[in-house]
């Protein structure tokens, strides 16, 4: 719709001469002339000096004054540009957003810092407003627009930081995840690799085991073959002279000198039950055996030290120690003594029994430490391994004798072997007694309730929640009722004890050789501390680490 000339000529009177379009928030200068506050801002200096773009006359930026008015004759030119209905669907947007002063209609030019509201030129210049500090619109707006976008750099920053966090965390993540899959395929293939090493030996020994049983079966065969040939000939003999004796005086007396001739006393076979040669693969079988069984149990007790448990530090509690006991000032040694010193007494002190607990107590999870046994003259029972070769010669083959590894007996051999299971006998009776004179003293090692007994007469068993091995000069015990008696391979210098509070074990092991000892199986529900007892002189026991 075409603009009437009065309306075209209020336009161009309020046009800025810089950027052509209306005046917004106009303001003159020192010559008198308008511009929009924004564009004669923007003017730089000419020959440092701000001149008006029309008249090229000098002014200040000072003394910049703004002209009301023609704020509201440009926002009265636009609405009257087009009417109302036209007005409505043609508008700009930004035109449409435009804020209007509720109470006076008018736009809303300022902002009051005071109250914090919009304010149009009528508010400004109220009683309510005139004291105080109002600025245009579009610089307060500059302003917190700053803020804002200072403070959404910050957030961006932030949030740029978050996202290179969680990249990187899922990079690590991954990363560790692809390691742990590489772990499991290692544990996978070296399992399977230990599993089939195992295999091949299982059916080695047994491959073995099933040559000597048939070996064993064959010389008994052969051997009951031989034995009847002999029973055959002496059941002959036997029976020729049987009917020899019955003859008359007359007959029988015939022919006596050829008697011993034809009827001798000869040595009698008796085939060996076992042939030297198998015997001796046997006992070296068996020495193969005895050597898997305790590579195995090392093997486990490493196992569950290496990969279940904790290894933790503990001490002793000074409080709960026996009068006949010492600590090291470090509280990880004690050491026995027959005389009583009752220089501390405390409630929880054991009186009678020589016991000290740990001063840590345990109520979760694997945990695992060594107690190491030394003593100043350790009376260990070392077994002789000095293999001695059986060099048993095959004899000769005699007059109706046999070769193959038999061999022939006579009775005087009977007596010998007679003699030496005597002495066998005897020598075993004499260890008994020496086994017995050696047990002069004692020690146990394990772990216990922190609430158990400690006055007067103790059992120290399992029942009355005390978990420990005894040892000893003759051997070693688990404390149970009736004890159970232990065979190592090697006395332990150094015992390892692993608790498994919630599995409810408690595990003994050699902890030199990681051979298992002993396993108490049970349900834990009271807090559970290292326990140690020693009445054993010359003995001193050392918590590890």
């Amino acid at each position: 719709m075409a603009m009437s000339a009065p309306l075209r000529n209020l336009e161009e009177e309020v046009t800025c001469s810089i950027c052509f379009d209306y005046l917004r928030d106009p303001v003159t200068i020192d010559c008198g002339h308008v511009f929009c506050q924004n564009c004669i801002t923007d003017v730089r200096p000419t020959s440092g000096l701000l001149v008006c773009p029309l008249c090229k006359k000098p002014f200040k930026k000072e003394n910049i004054r703004p002209v009301w008015q023609l704020a509201s004759l440009v926002e009265t030119i636009e609405r009257l540009k087009v009417d109302k209905g036209t007005q409505q669907s043609t508008m700009a947007p930004q035109q449409q957003n435009i804020m209007l002063c509720e109470r006076h209609e008018e736009k809303l030019h300022y902002y009051c810092e005071n109250d914090g509201k919009l304010l149009c030129v009528l508010c400004r210049e109220s009683r309510e407003h005139n004291s105080h500090t109002a600025v245009l619109l579009e610089k307060a707006a500059q302003l917190h627009r700053e803020k804002i976008l200072s403070h959404l750099s910050t957030l961006r920053r932030d949030r740029d930081s978050i996202q290179g966090f969680q990249t990187k965390a899922e990079t690590d993540i991954m990363a560790v995840l692809k390691k742990l899959q590489g772990q499991r395929q290692c544990i996978i293939a070296g399992f399977e690799e230990v599993h089939q090493f195992l295999r091949e030996r299982e059916k080695h020994l047994l491959d073995q085991l099933e040559t000597l049983e048939q070996e064993i079966t064959k010389g008994k065969e052969k051997g009951k073959d031989r034995s009847n040939v002999e029973l055959s000939r002496l059941a002959l003999a036997i029976s020729e002279l049987e009917s020899r004796a019955q003859q008359p005086a007359a007959a029988f007396m015939q022919d006596t000198r050829d008697f011993l001739k034809r009827y001798p006393r000869k040595k009698f076979w008796v085939g060996k039950s076992i042939r030297p040669v198998v015997k001796k693969r046997t006992e070296e079988l068996s020495d193969k055996i005895m050597s898997l069984q305790q590579g195995l149990r090392e093997f486990q007790g490493k196992l569950l030290r290496d990969l279940e448990y904790k290894t933790v530090s503990v001490t002793l509690d000074p409080k709960s120690a026996s009068g006949y006991l010492q600590l090291s000032e470090d509280w990880k040694c004690v050491t026995y003594s027959s005389l009583y010193q009752n220089a501390y007494q405390y409630p929880q002190q054991f009186d009678y029994e020589p016991g000290v607990l740990g001063s840590k107590a345990f109520t979760s999870g694997k945990v695992y430490w060594e107690v190491e046994v030394e003593r100043v003259s350790w009376l260990e029972d070392e077994e002789e391994e000095g293999e001695e070769e059986e060099g048993e010669e095959e004899e000769e083959e005699e007059e109706y004798g046999y070769g193959d590894g038999y061999d022939w007996e006579t009775d005087e051999n009977e007596e010998d072997e007679e003699d030496e299971e005597e002495e066998e006998e005897e020598e075993e009776e004499e260890e008994e007694v020496e086994k017995e004179e050696e047990v002069q003293g004692s020690c146990m090692v394990g772990v216990a309730r922190e609430s158990m007994k400690r006055k007067g007469d103790l059992t120290l068993r399992p029942e009355d929640g005390v978990w420990a091995l005894c040892l000893s000069s003759a051997g070693i015990w688990a404390n149970t009722y009736p004890e159970a008696e232990l065979f190592p391979s090697l006395q332990p210098r150094r015992v390892g004890i692993a608790l498994d509070y919630e599995g409810g074990t408690v595990t003994f092991t050699n902890a030199e050789s990681q051979e298992l000892i002993y396993t108490f199986t049970t349900t834990f529900t009271r807090r559970l501390v290292p326990f140690l007892w020693l009445k054993w002189p010359g003995t001193r026991l050392l918590l590890k680490p």
